[in-house]
């Protein structure tokens, strides 16, 4: 089998996504956080912030100069429209930056495109040759979420809501990861295993996981 290149990463809230793609960094992937770029984004001066003040107004940029993550997460939860005028304003900026992030991979390096919405969105499909999908039950993610700062069982709740349901996901996987009940050293097994049959032998330090 010719050795994959280009892999999109996906899970909803609390599937432990995250903790997969460090797993594939550790076994030698580049890494494209969509999810860091769209927050850079907006951050103070970052690229989205001007035309986010100019459809949505002053008042969703916060003191600092970035964006009212707060006030916002509560407008596009209460206005299907808003959250599609803030996706037009997002997506592109980071598709840009997605590219040239990619573009930074060492020569031969597989590329993990790590994708929160890649079920929601139909072009980043065609970017990738195959989809990891980390998947466990909403209750399980529903408790990982509350347990962050800040979070509370019911706030969690409405995010999965919001997100595309699991089948939507495991319909465009080419591979699941189900992680409900796995211990990091099982979770990474299962990683490893995936990146030999996707890439070939991962890093001789993939299976050190005491530091993620």
């Amino acid at each position: 089998m010719t050795a994959v290149r280009r892999i999109g990463l996906t899970g909803g809230i609390g599937s432990g996504k995250s903790t997969v793609a460090r797993l594939l960094v550790r076994c030698g992937a580049h890494l494209v956080d969509t999810d860091a770029i769209a927050r850079a984004l907006t951050l103070p001066g970052g690229a989205g912030i001007a035309p986010i003040a100019a459809a949505f107004g002053a008042e969703s940029i916060a003191a600092d100069g970035a964006l009212d993550r707060a006030r916002m997460r509560a407008l596009v939860f209460a206005d299907p429209a808003a959250k599609v005028r803030l996706e037009g304003i997002l997506h592109p900026l980071i598709g840009e930056q997605a590219r040239a992030h990619a573009a930074a991979a060492a020569a031969g390096q597989p590329v993990v495109f790590d994708v929160p919405l890649l079920a929601e969105s139909s072009h980043w499909r065609d970017r990738v040759e195959r989809v990891l999908v980390v998947d466990c039950s909403e209750a399980t993610q529903a408790a990982r979420v509350a347990e962050r700062p800040g979070w509370t069982l019911a706030a969690a709740e409405r995010v999965i809501a919001q997100q595309a349901p699991r089948a939507a996901r495991r319909a465009i996987a080419d591979a699941v990861i189900h992680n409900d009940g796995l211990s990091l050293d099982e979770l990474a097994a299962a990683v490893g295993q995936l990146y030999r049959w996707w890439v070939g032998e991962p890093a001789a330090d993939a299976s050190r996981t005491h530091a993620l």
